[in-house]
């Protein structure tokens, strides 16, 4: 068959490959340099697995001076969401990891290899088909749902594989007077790779995570334009990654199996194809069966980066923690390094892991308390405000009304060399923290130690006001309290207590405990002299005899 005069009659109007090679010049960047790219299809939310992928890709370009963008690969068009689209690009405004050119904006694109929305890149597809063509490499199938659903079923009644090809290639040898007549017909079809490999075949193939493999050649005549003119993946990221110059592609360990075909079709058009690193899928412990399982987009909300938005994990613990998930020595790294920037980190492509990330959520909480521990009190106030004010409107607006007051119970327990680690997330701090306002602090419930009885508790709390003075450092604070538990008859140091327990009914130990619980109604707070110095003298009054009135009616 003449190879142009059918390229012709199935693409008449496409331009020649040249055009789109000369129109896409090579970058001018520097010997070493990675062009990477995150790929995300807008079927649906964007999974946490992706976050890692899209970090990983942007890490890789950003230390080798290199290129990261961002693609939106839309052209399975049944499977594409409304607003998809827009949602991966708001998840990746709150997630910015870093992306040099792309799909940035709903109305924007950057860089010079665009469009960065495959559907919008129809009539290079077109070229690169019939180059397909004109190299005898492809052809066009007319077979129907049906037909091919026909096929399936022989061919499973035989025990074959099922697949298009061989003698079940129907549409393979048809004449150019057949495929004309069928054109002509209005028939729609489908172009399809004339596969040259048999099912005996095997290809090595070399992948940056998984090494050097020898693994079975595809064989089937697969599709790679559909009747819409647009690609499926298979084609499309062949065709795009080539003109967009990508070196490197980091992708899910599901396409690892059509690995061969893909390489196949750069073969055929005598293209080479990048760098390819294949990741294996985000995994979480499973609590029912304590055994490994992918995250589920249905069944865990953790899956989605929307999840931590909305809880208020600070990014920078977010990248921290997926950092440790792609290279292992990034923690001691960050021990070593608690306030550098990420970006300073050298990652290891080869240090991935092949056996499957797995996402832990109590380990990310300890990571996340680690990265806000190392923040100011403002730092914290700042970001706090920013989240409560899209999440948690009534907390915006007490901390709109009392910021010097708030950013001063943030701050406690921060100044000092090991610094408090109690949030993970800021929507734990309203009520970490709401027992510092006296609205809330009015209607708290107070549970004392039971070993002593409200006489004792009220002995503590009548005399307490005496013994604080707002001026005193911690030392002397504490030594006050000390005064105080003398006073009224307790040990005035722990150790005196644990030498003779029957002598005194508590410890000085003790009084700070009964002060927390009736100044904070908690057992567990920041440093009490903190809490006490930021209440000061009258609110210290105010709330003890709130509690004694309680106690007296109880």
């Amino acid at each position: 068959m003449d190879n142009k005069k059918l390229a012709d009659l199935l693409y008449p109007e496409a331009k020649s490959v040249d055009f789109w090679f000369e129109r896409y010049k090579p970058r001018n960047l520097p010997k070493g340099a990675e062009v990477t790219r995150f790929a995300p299809s807008p079927t649906g939310f964007l999974h946490i697995g992706g976050l890692f992928g899209a970090l990983v890709d942007a890490t890789i370009a950003r230390q080798t001076n290199g290129v990261c963008y961002l693609r939106i690969e839309d052209t399975d068009q049944k499977r594409k969401v409304k607003n998809g689209v827009e949602g991966i690009i708001d998840s990746f405004r709150m997630f910015d990891v870093g992306f040099n050119e792309g799909k940035l904006s709903m109305d924007n694109e950057v860089g010079d290899y665009g469009p960065y929305v495959q559907s919008n890149r129809r009539e290079i597809y077109k070229s690169f088909a019939k180059e397909m063509v004109l190299r005898g490499k492809a052809y066009p199938c007319f077979c129907s749902e049906d037909e091919l659903n026909n096929l399936r079923e022989q061919q499973m009644a035989k025990k074959l594989n099922p697949g298009y090809y061989g003698q079940y290639a129907k549409c393979r040898n048809l004449s150019y007077e057949q495929i004309a007549d069928n054109i002509k017909a209005g028939k729609p079809w489908v172009l399809r790779f004339r596969c040259p490999y048999t099912q005996d075949d095997k290809i090595e193939t070399n992948d940056l995570v998984r090494g050097n493999r020898i693994i079975p050649c595809n064989y089937n005549d697969v599709v790679i334009m559909k009747s819409n003119n647009l690609p499926p993946y298979n084609f499309a990221h062949v065709v795009d990654d080539t003109l967009m110059h990508t070196t490197l592609v980091v992708r899910s360990d599901e396409w690892f199996p059509s690995f061969t075909e893909h390489l196949q079709l750069f073969e055929a058009l005598g293209l080479t194809p990048p760098k390819y690193a294949h990741t294996s899928a985000m995994q979480k412990i499973d609590e029912q069966t304590n055994e490994r399982r992918k995250i589920s987009k249905r069944k865990d909300p953790e899956a989605n980066v929307a999840f931590f938005v909305e809880q208020g994990y600070p990014v920078e613990a977010i990248f921290d923690y997926l950092m440790i998930i792609a290279n292992s020595n990034f923690e001691d790294w960050r021990a070593q390094n608690p306030k550098a920037n990420i970006s300073e980190f050298k990652f290891d492509i080869s240090k991935l892991n092949t056996s499957g990330a797995l996402f832990d959520m109590v380990k990310l909480s300890d990571v996340s308390k680690n990265t806000i521990s190392n923040m100011t009190g403002q730092q914290v106030f700042d970001a706090v405000s920013s989240w409560a004010s899209r999440f948690d409107t009534d907390f915006y607006k007490l901390l709109s009304q009392n910021k010097d007051y708030y950013t001063q119970i943030l701050n406690i327990d921060r100044d000092i060399p090991k610094p408090r680690k109690d949030i993970s997330h800021w929507a734990e701090v309203r009520t970490m923290y709401e027992y510092m306002f006296d609205d809330v602090f009015d209607n708290l419930n107070f549970a004392f130690p039971e070993k002593f009885s409200n006489a004792q508790i009220i002995e503590v709390l009548q005399n307490y006001p005496n013994y604080f003075n707002p001026t005193d450092d911690q030392t002397q604070w504490f030594g006050r309290i000390k005064d105080l538990a003398e006073y009224i008859g307790w040990a005035r140091e722990v150790k005196l207590f644990k030498q003779q327990p029957d002598l005194y009914p508590g410890h000085c130990g003790d009084v700070s405990t009964i002060l927390r619980v009736a100044l904070t109604g908690r057992t567990m707070t920041p440093n009490l002299y903190n809490i006490c110095m930021l209440l000061g003298k009258d609110r210290i009054e105010y709330r003890l005899n709130k509690v004694l009135n309680k106690l007296k009616t109880a």
